[in-house]
């Protein structure tokens, strides 16, 4: 099956280029001019991958991206005009996978997708397992979570970061052996990325009462996840 990826950015020429280096590298390409197209598009197509520009007419792109993380897990790259901090951070907590700045050369932006779209290939789970501690439980097999029974809806990248640190109970891992474990070592992004995730994953396991364990900050080391006795 062609692999399709949405390309939404309102600048025409950039879109046109993206699309010329994506045929080039077998997609089928959707293009959206303006947010609102962006996420029918989206979502009559369901594409591959998406490449979303910040500034969109109409809608713009971390609203996209909100929306489609409500219903996907489908791999995002946000693109912006500036390289303000603050917008890559707002980004990737809004659940966007990596991020690029413009001016940008198309081949690095090509070089991205396909770092992602490897990291899929090799993060499918390869066998079954459950954990439960207390109220906790966790199943491998279908990637989902519970609390006291109830279904907490989690990303697939948050899932993997919870099973990661779950499995290995009250052991400490660094910010970047978990961006090196979940993200891969080919992966452009940074350690902010470990803590966007992180933090959207506790605000959801923190909506239950979690007494005897919980996602526990290292500080200047990293993260664990502690049992308590």
């Amino acid at each position: 099956m062609v692999p399709t990826i949405l390309i939404a950015d309102d600048n025409e020429q950039i879109s046109s280029i993206l699309e010329e280096y994506a045929k080039k590298e077998g997609y089928e390409v959707l293009i959206a001019l303006d947010g609102p197209n962006a996420l029918q598009q989206f979502k009559a197509q369901n594409p591959d991958v998406i490449l979303l520009d910040v500034m969109m007419p109409g809608l713009d792109g971390f609203n996209i991206c909100r929306e489609i993380r409500k219903t996907s897990n489908v791999p995002i790259i946000m693109i912006t005009a500036r390289g303000e901090d603050y917008e890559k951070i707002m980004g990737l907590d809004m659940g966007a996978d990596d991020y690029i700045v413009k001016p940008f050369s198309p081949a690095e932006v090509m070089a991205r997708i396909r770092a992602i779209m490897r990291r899929l290939d090799r993060e499918e789970p390869g066998s079954q397992g459950k954990l439960a501690f207390d109220n906790l439980s966790i199943n491998l097999e279908d990637y989902s979570v519970t609390i006291d029974g109830m279904n907490v809806s989690l990303t697939k990248k948050e899932f993997e970061l919870l099973w990661t640190l779950a499995s290995h109970k009250n052991k400490v891992f660094s910010r970047d052996n978990l961006l090196n474990s979940l993200w891969g070592l080919d992966y452009y992004g940074d350690i902010r990325t470990v803590d966007s995730h992180i933090k959207r994953l506790r605000a959801k396991l923190d909506a239950f009462p979690h007494p005897s364990w919980e996602i526990k900050t290292i500080w200047g080391v990293g993260y664990k996840f502690e049992v308590k006795n």
